[in-house]
């Protein structure tokens, strides 16, 4: 499987709300820097797994919706738009934010992640 694959496997699985499921893909030693509407935030595995946990809480269905992806060497760029819908409404799909992601994978594995987003 090619990195480009990797990574669109990735999003296509439960992986942002599922903990279990994002360990697959994570290197033990993965941080990502993320620019957000508070700042920039820098993650390591320990706050990875326990932002998946939180999602997991507030939510019962996640949804990637990739619109650009491009590989080269070691990274791959991953441009898209995340939905998901609330435990309060599981019929109604909602726009989460939009984000753009650099990923460097190492040993199989998302290792190095540069993230900006833009909630709706």
């Amino acid at each position: 499987m090619s990195i480009k694959e990797f990574v669109q496997k990735f999003y296509k699985s439960d992986a942002l709300i599922d903990s279990e499921i994002f360990k697959t893909y994570l290197h033990p030693d993965v941080t990502i820097d993320w620019n957000s509407s508070k700042g920039l935030i820098h993650m390591d595995y320990d706050s990875i797994i326990n932002m998946a946990n939180e999602l997991n809480r507030a939510y019962v269905r996640s949804k990637v919706r990739i619109s650009h992806i491009i590989a080269e060497d070691d990274l791959v760029s991953v441009r898209y738009s995340h939905y998901v819908k609330t435990i309060e409404n599981p019929r109604e799909e909602m726009l989460l934010a939009h984000f753009f992601t650099i990923w460097q994978i190492k040993d199989g594995k998302l290792y190095r992640g540069y993230q900006m987003s833009q909630f709706s």
